[in-house]
């Protein structure tokens, strides 16, 4: 079996978080690495896909979902206004390997966005 990646843990609330929005499929939280002022990560809580071309492929509703779930904490927090990015492949920056989408709002920071 291979080992639970950190979004695991967070889902099963063996790792702490800043929790914002979270339903039956899905859970943001804030990024302990914020590259913005405001930064969630929205993560299904499904370690099915490795990245969201798997998701898209596999559950195409779920990603729908991901991203209403993006709008609302952005409508929420920055007036509506965001970026979202998927990270997908090591080489594009993505370092945890289970679908999950960065919702950005204001100036941009440095460094990369897992």
């Amino acid at each position: 079996m291979a080992e639970q990646t950190v979004f695991e843990k967070i889902v099963a609330r063996e790792i702490p978080a800043e929790i914002v929005l979270e339903n039956d499929r899905i859970i943001a939280f804030s990024d302990i690495h914020p590259q913005a002022p405001m930064h969630v990560l929205v993560v299904p809580k499904t370690a099915r896909y490795r990245d969201v071309v798997e998701l898209a492929a596999g559950d195409p509703e779920l990603l729908a979902e991901m991203v209403q779930m993006a709008q609302a904490i952005a409508r929420e927090r920055a007036a509506g206004d965001f970026r979202l990015v998927f990270n997908t492949g090591e080489l594009a920056g993505q370092t945890v390997f289970h679908a999950h989408a960065h919702v950005l709002a204001g100036s941009l920071g440095e460094g990369s966005l897992a």
